[in-house]
């Protein structure tokens, strides 16, 4: 428990996590502070294309193997389940409707980048190897949890929409596409290629990790502000019990494939994370008439926050007591 608090408040002070806050803290003290949306997109593609670019070098310098098969199989396997797993502590937890609730467990069994690449900057400072490959599990556990809420929502009698092109667009969306494409790209080059383009993807990542985490405070922020009165105690709970449920499940798939402790601790954070941009584009789409204040608010406002602080330091404390790391 002492290393997991340490950890924690090592976390708490370093200057991601401290951007966050103060993008947090500005927008409920309702300042006038704003980054530009171009400027967020901009940062967010940076980040994307390093964190990707990166992972594929190291595949290109490790080799494909049995494990990243199995790691890539047991990110989908999560993504499908998982949102079973969040749908039935929702109906227990909160009294939101069937077509509420697989609205929001479609969010906890897709994934966060953000967190993602977070989790692998604290990796970094801690100076723990994780397998590059993860990315690719990154990218497959974008989607499937949409298609298990659309199971859910026919299940409980609500009609929700499969568009014709509903997976085309999910499986285009311009993060995937991104991430997947620069991982090739790394993968293709590998680290001559790492190499050339260091000095762009390698220094500057975590300054413009702060700044995006900063953006990324103040929309937490203002949705936590704008959203008071729509969610209950019982949802709270469930936006901070189900990350805690699926980095176990996270944990011990992990363990049972043979990653790293590095590795681990990232499939720790895919299971653990919300998505809050390609799954709100689907469920727009799919479930229009489910409340995006709910899953937003939760995915954005309560877990994302919660991993940032004190989630991830807990899965690093807790894969590297299991494996000794």
């Amino acid at each position: 428990m002492s290393e997991i608090l340490s950890l924690a408040g090592a976390n708490l002070i370093s200057p991601i996590i401290l951007s966050f806050a103060l993008g947090l803290a500005a927008a409920m003290a309702r300042s006038d502070l704003s980054i530009p949306e171009a400027v967020a997109k901009g940062m967010s593609i940076y980040l994307l294309f390093a964190i990707g670019f990166k992972g594929g070098a190291s595949v290109a310098a490790h080799g494909i193997d049995a494990t990243l098969l199995l790691a890539v199989g047991a990110g989908i396997v999560l993504s499908f389940g998982l949102p079973f797993i969040a749908f039935a502590l929702l109906r227990v937890l909160t009294g939101l409707s069937g077509l509420d609730a697989a609205a929001v467990a479609a969010h906890y069994g897709s994934i966060s980048i953000v967190t993602f690449v977070a989790a692998t900057s604290v990796l970094e400072g801690r100076a723990i190897d994780a397998e590059g490959y993860m990315v690719a599990v990154a990218a497959a556990m974008e989607a499937p949890a949409i298609l298990s809420a659309l199971w859910l929502v026919a299940r409980s009698g609500t009609a929700g929409r499969m568009e014709p092109g509903l997976m085309r667009e999910i499986l285009l969306n311009g993060s995937i596409v991104l991430l997947v494409g620069s991982f090739v790209i790394g993968m293709v080059t590998g680290e001559a290629g790492l190499a050339e383009i260091a000095p762009f993807i390698v220094s500057p990542f975590k300054g413009v990790l702060c700044l995006f985490l900063l953006d990324m405070g103040l929309v937490a922020g203002r949705g936590l502000r704008q959203s008071r009165g729509v969610l209950g105690l019982g949802a709270v709970a469930f936006g901070i019990a189900m990350p805690l449920v699926g980095s176990v499940i996270g944990l011990g798939m992990g363990m049972a494939i043979g990653l790293s402790a590095g590795g681990i601790v990232l499939l720790m954070v895919l299971a653990a994370s919300a998505s809050y941009i390609a799954v709100p584009a689907a469920m727009r789409v799919a479930l229009p008439e489910a409340n995006p204040a709910i899953y937003l608010t939760l995915s954005l406002g309560v877990t994302f926050p919660f991993n940032l602080t004190l989630g991830i330091p807990l899965y690093v404390a807790m894969a590297t007591m299991m494996t000794g790391g």
